[in-house]
């Protein structure tokens, strides 16, 4: 048994941090608000590595595809541990307004089925057939096997499920490394003050987020996560099982400022209206700005720093996404064994290499 200190609280040290403490380890976790302060609460909550994936972020994809085949097992095994983690399997719709949208649904769905999963190309009319509320769009990609999850309900599931298996929780802020055999470092955008080697190396990228929920009267929100390019920014809608529609998400560098702007709020609304206008009617229950935590290459750093010290940060926008291959990583780390496949690509060492160059 191994005495681990995790830091950070949210998805990923969360989840580090239970999958540990279930195989036996002595686990701390130290964060001022577990659960609750950082960016995992604010996000949209889709598992899709494939709609998400940019061109030139291969390693990410991979990764991504990875994590996501072991999201059933580690859904069903958190909900055996009592709270539901909100996992649901109603696909994703991306919408082209354009000749050059279309295009890229071409190539995605080209590449979704080279690798064998279900996607549908949709004219206009099929997909408003699919998704009766979205607006004038030229063409559509339903991919029915996209998973999403309920963020707040996962957060709230890890944090029972490492209270079930006795971790602690110290609820300050850490500025260098806690006393303990092993330490995992997953603070999100604030890892980088923790070891030098992370030091610039982690960055915060700031992004707004939205709920909204329909007024009576209001036309539904969408069956299907829906997603869009609208004027080369990219928007989101996930629907949740309560009604609510979460809204995002802007993406860019402003520090550590987590002030929700004019600005922000006003381009999600524009865009989220163009794809599903009756949006516009809905009510704006919550406008929150979190900080991801970004790496240089958008690729996450999940592997050894030093002796005892374990990097699971940089998850950019796929925190959630790779929660389950993050915490199997940090359980064979502790156990002596090989990461999981497509782990490799996000070790730590690279930035080593960087340096020497």
């Amino acid at each position: 048994m191994t005495n681990l200190a995790v830091v950070g609280g949210g998805v990923i040290g969360l989840s580090a941090a239970w999958r540990a403490a279930k195989a036996g380890h002595d686990v701390t976790v130290h964060d001022p608000e577990p659960a609750r302060g950082g960016a995992s609460w604010l996000a949209g909550g889709m598992l899709a590595p494939v709609t998400e994936a940019w061109p030139g972020e291969e390693d990410v994809l991979s990764l991504g595809e990875a994590s996501l085949k072991r999201w059933p097992g580690f859904a069903s095994d958190l909900g055996q541990e009592g709270v539901d983690p909100g996992l649901a399997g109603h696909g994703t719709l991306v919408v082209a307004f354009d000749s050059a949208d279309a295009g890229h649904l071409d190539i995605l769905a080209g590449y979704l089925h080279s690798i064998g999963r279900a996607a549908e190309r949709l004219t206009g009319r099929e997909t408003k057939r699919l998704e009766p509320g979205v607006g004038s769009v030229r063409s559509g990609l339903h991919v029915p096997g996209d998973l999403a999850v309920d963020n707040r309900k996962l957060l709230n599931a890890l944090y029972a499920a490492c209270v079930n298996h006795d971790v602690r929780f110290v609820r300050e802020r850490v500025e260098g490394l806690p006393d303990a055999e092993a330490v995992v470092l997953a603070a999100g955008a604030w890892t980088g003050r923790l070891h030098p080697r992370l030091a610039g190396a982690v960055r915060p990228l700031k992004g707004e987020i939205l709920r909204l929920k329909p007024r009576r009267g209001c036309l539904p929100p969408p069956a299907h996560t829906v997603r869009a390019v609208v004027e080369g920014r990219p928007i989101y809608l996930v629907p949740r099982g309560d009604q609510e529609l979460v809204l995002g998400a802007t993406q860019y560098e402003a520090g550590f400022d987590r002030a929700v702007t004019a600005r922000g709020v006003r381009e999600l609304l524009e865009g989220a209206e163009r794809v599903f206008p009756a949006i516009t009617e809905y009510e704006l229950v919550e406008t929150a700005a979190g900080l991801r935590a970004a790496s240089r290459d958008v690729l996450p750093y999940i592997g050894v720093l030093d002796d005892g010290v374990f990097a699971a940060t940089g998850h950019h926008r796929n925190g959630l996404l790779m929660a389950p291959v993050t915490a199997a990583a940090v359980v064979a780390w502790l156990e002596g064994e090989e990461p999981p496949q497509g782990v490799e690509a996000a070790s730590p060492a690279r930035l080593q290499k960087k340096e020497h160059v």
